[in-house]
């Protein structure tokens, strides 16, 4: 099942994240697809508010990876967006399978090492104030955690 829904404004899509933020679990892994500009940054925020992550959150464009540890849980913010043509081994497992929330952006130009469960959120820009974010849950875990958020 995949759920659709309409924000108005920065304040909305930040709550929608952070009341999915507060029941993420350590392993869980947030797949983040939207142009630039669409928010995943801003989503990204909320998450970390849900997961009581004090720390400002700021793209991790030219990083690849921001770790923010002082929460409940430990959040990895990914911009794999520059790895598309990579072929060597990312190491990125040990973030799917580590103590913490992996969250990744452009994930599609990693496919290939993306773990079998994950959500994936497709933000769109309708507007400079609206989006539509769409929200694809794949595997058990991940359909019963979306159902309960969206």
């Amino acid at each position: 099942m995949t759920y659709k829904v309409e924000t108005t404004n920065e304040s909305i899509t930040r709550e929608l994240a952070k009341n999915l933020g507060a029941k993420l679990e350590a392993g869980d892994v947030i797949l983040l697809e939207g142009d630039l500009g669409a928010g995943k940054t801003t989503f990204t925020k909320g998450l970390a508010e849900g997961l009581d992550i004090p720390q400002m959150v700021k793209s991790p464009t030219f990083t690849i990876v921001r770790e923010y540890t002082k929460g409940r849980l430990p959040l990895y913010h990914m911009d794999v967006y520059r790895l598309e043509n990579a072929e060597d081994d990312l190491g990125l497992e040990e973030y799917f399978q580590g103590d913490g929330v992996s969250v990744v952006e452009w994930a599609h130009f990693i496919e290939q090492d993306l773990p079998d469960e994950y959500v994936r959120i497709t933000l769109k820009h309708i507007s400079e104030n609206e989006r539509v974010i769409e929200v694809e849950p794949v595997g058990v875990r991940y359909e019963a955690l979306c159902s309960e958020v969206f």
